[in-house]
Parts: structure tokens; sequence; C-alpha cells
């Protein structure tokens, strides 16, 4: 399992094409400029482009439920396509329908038990800012520097155990710390310089003291 990995979910449908040779699955992973549910005390919200750098990948996979043992396509072998638009991340892949998973997730779909969209991906060495201004911090993730995998899910849920909720929690964590920790140094400037005022103004008291006593 790749470290500080998270998983965010979509709620899109996800399309089925059986009019095709093979089976054609599309839909989005993710959502431009839309803030999520409130995830682990804060929410979030993924600027255009920034997957840019992930896409450049030499290949991520599409996986059913996140699972390594259900996979489905890859861009590696061109049966996964994954790009941008002006919605958000979209992807679409012919599943390997000589495979358990691939048959499984095309009658999943069919049925329509299987309908919305996953991806996983991490934030190491990409680029976030947090806007604390409102009822709730907001996370703006600018670029995701890396993507694992697209995946249609059963659940769009955040399991209490999953590696993404740690890693979500750290990060808000680590933010939350951050801010406290900025907010104390702010106090204590403020406080050191109202000490210093408050002994410029005694000393110039005194100095205006000694002039009309002498």
């Amino acid at each position: 399992m790749p470290q500080n990995l998270e998983r965010r979910y979509v709620n899109t449908t996800l399309e089925l094409r059986d009019d095709d040779a093979e089976p054609i699955v599309s839909g989005y992973a993710a959502r431009f400029n839309e803030l999520s549910e409130e995830l682990w005390g804060f929410r979030e919200i993924i600027l255009p482009g920034a997957f840019a750098d992930a896409l450049k990948a030499p290949d991520i996979r599409a996986l059913f439920n996140h699972d390594p043992s259900q996979i489905v396509a890859r861009t590696k072998n061109n049966t996964l396509k994954v790009w941008e638009d002006e919605k958000g991340l979209r992807y679409e892949f012919q599943p390997n329908m000589k495979t358990a998973a691939g048959r499984d997730l095309v009658e999943l779909l069919r049925r329509g038990d299987v309908d919305q969209s996953s991806f996983a991906f991490s934030m190491e060495g990409g680029i976030e800012e947090w806007d604390d201004s409102g009822d709730i911090p907001i996370r703006k993730l600018i670029k995701i520097p890396r993507l694992y995998d697209v995946s249609p899910v059963t659940y769009p849920a955040y399991p209490s155990t999953s590696v993404g909720v740690r890693s979500a929690q750290d990060v808000y964590e680590e933010h939350k710390a951050q801010r406290e920790k900025q907010e104390r140094q702010e106090a204590e400037r403020r406080i050191k310089e109202a000490r210093i005022k408050v002994k410029m103004l005694r000393r110039k008291a005194e100095l205006e003291y000694k002039k009309e006593v002498f």
C-alpha cells in the first residue's frame, strides 16, 4: 500500500456502453470547483489543472473498489484512458471480459448496483492551500502529483479503517497544529509589541515629569 495515500469519492453516475464490440465504462473520478462534504473537520475542493502532472505517470490503473486484485484496465496497455476536461477528471476503459472482475463489474453496472466513482492519490510533493476564513476550513488541492487509480465503487463512503482516512486526518491535524502555532506566535508578537509600547510611554512620561520638575 503506497504511503500517504488518500481516497475521494464523487457522486456522479457511471456510464456503460454495450453497443461496442467490447463494453466501455466511463465517468468522472473527480469534479472541479465543487466543495466536498465535510470530511474530517474540513471540506475540500479540487481546482482545474490539478491532475496535469499526475496524468504524465507511465501507468494508472482502473480497479474495482480500489482492490488491487480486481484490476480491470490500465493506461500502460491502452485499455484505460484518463484525462481532464472542463468538468473534472474523466476516465474511460474497456474491462477485461476474460476475467471474473471484468464480467462482474459489467453485470453490476448493467443492473445499477454499482454507479459511482472514486480515485486514489497522494499529495506528497503537491501544492495545496487552506482557507480558514469561514466556519469550516477549506482545503484547496492545486497540484496533485500522484494518481494511483480510478475506481468504480460499491460504497461511496470513507471507511474508518482506510488508509485514506488516516492520511487525510493527519493532513488536517498538521494544518491545525501549524495554524495554532502561527496564532500563538502572532499573539506573542502582539504582546511583545504592547509591552514595548507601554515601556516607551512610561519612559516618555518620566521624561515629561523630569522636565516639569526641573
